[in-house]
């Protein structure tokens, strides 16, 4: 399904060829993020992210670039998270040498022109703007703020405006030669492509470079939270956004499987517990869902909620009183059958992309180091048994580790603290 090779500087390559396909994807992965930014840089990573597109001695403005990939019809686009940042081309096979030599532009001789990078501060400023005045979009980040209390992992990607605002570009671009010149990066492709020349045509846009494939280092997470957290985020909203969750497992820990299957049933579909007891039942929220995420040292499950200002007590007891329920009785062999038929059908449905298959392996390697193929992801999904998401519940629904975040017009945290 995939192969793995390295080139002459030490870039990984890793190549997904399918032949039932006419498009292909490009990805370049960078192991940086904001979990590896100190406090006084906090959002560079992502600035560094905005400003690639800005343009390179060879394009050197985002017209030149952005006429051009649109020129043939392309999806391209660039994310930042907290752990990596990804750039990507998806166009027709045809045009994989064009996608390669303008990531690798981008990659390699941005300009970080400084009247382009000041014009991009009021853009960044604009777009934490656009997250604050969206709180189904803030909510994660008032949540995460909560379980990682005092640890880069609980900062915003974006960073705060005054950095955004005053970090100076001989600051920013030595973070880049830091992390892009010195760190873990991958080149993905996916879709249709000569097997056997890839390498080679890979290689002539991106071993031209010298990188030194050195892992730098970002402080560690372990949680020591003793008793329930919470954190109010005010607003005058006619919905609240609720989180609720617990701290987790890494995303190389076996037991994640099982959590993931918790997840579902919870509230990972319109038939999940949560679903069923919140909004069917007693129409307490207008959505209500479930959830994993994982890092390489930690993760969390969460529960979200968008619920009316009168509801909210209600809601929480209600949530409460089910994680309660699945941590003393576990789930039923018919639930936990559902779950994993959910989980596989979504899975198959997510790798049809050409993008979305590069991302998954890609992504597999530069966070965990290996890559599992499809066949042995399932195959751990399909072998999870009710005991093992009895023992999950019992493990990470530990209610002294409560977290609750909340978005309304809210100021008193101690109602709160008494529902938990």
């Amino acid at each position: 399904m995939f192969k793995q090779e390295t080139l002459s500087n030490g870039i990984q390559l890793i190549t997904a060829h399918r032949a039932d396909t006419q498009a292909v994807t490009v990805l370049v992965l960078v192991k940086v993020g904001s979990r590896y930014e100190p406090v006084e840089l906090n959002g560079v990573s992502h600035f560094i992210e905005h400003l690639l597109f800005k343009g390179t001695a060879k394009r050197p403005s985002s017209q030149h670039l952005s006429r051009l990939l649109d020129g043939i019809g392309a999806e391209y686009n660039a994310f930042t998270g907290k752990d990596h940042t990804g750039y990507y081309v998806k166009a027709a096979a045809e045009h994989l040498t064009l996608a390669l030599d303008v990531l690798s532009d981008m990659f390699f001789n941005s300009l970080f022109d400084p009247k382009e990078m000041d014009k991009e501060r009021g853009v960044i400023v604009e777009e934490i703007n656009m997250y604050s005045d969206n709180p189904l979009m803030l909510i994660g980040d008032i949540f995460e703020t909560a379980i990682y209390e005092g640890h880069p992992l609980g900062r915003k990607i974006s960073g705060p405006k005054e950095v955004i605002q005053k970090v100076s570009r001989e600051k920013l671009v030595k973070f880049y030669k830091d992390y892009y010149y010195r760190n873990q990066i991958i080149v993905g492709v996916a879709g249709n492509f000569n097997q056997s020349a890839v390498k080679q045509i890979v290689a002539g846009y991106f071993s031209n470079k010298q990188v030194k494939q050195a892992k730098r280092p970002f402080a560690r997470f372990s949680s020591k939270q003793k008793s329930p957290r919470i954190n109010l985020h005010y607003k005058d909203t006619e919905q609240v956004q609720l989180a609720l969750g617990f701290p987790s497992f890494k995303n190389t820990d076996p037991r994640a499987y099982a959590l993931s299957l918790l997840a579902i049933i919870l509230g990972g579909n319109m038939s999940s517990r949560l679903f069923t007891e919140i909004r069917e039942k007693r129409g307490l929220a207008y959505f209500v869902k479930a959830g994993s995420e994982s890092y390489e040292d930690t993760g969390s499950l969460i529960v979200q909620a968008g619920l009316e200002l009168n509801s909210v007590p209600k809601a929480i007891t209600t949530i409460l009183a089910e994680l309660k329920k699945v941590k003393t009785t576990g789930v039923t062999s018919a639930e936990l059958a559902r779950a994993k038929e959910f989980l596989k059908g979504k899975f198959v449905l997510q790798l049809e992309d050409s993008a979305n298959l590069i991302g998954w392996i890609a992504e597999q390697q530069l966070l965990t180091g290996k890559i599992s193929t499809p066949e042995q992801k399932l195959k751990k999904i399909m072998a999870v048994t009710l005991a093992d998401v009895k023992n999950v519940a019992g493990q990470v629904l530990d209610f002294s580790k409560t977290n609750l975040a909340l978005i309304g017009p809210f100021k008193d945290r101690d109602n709160f603290l008494k529902l938990l």
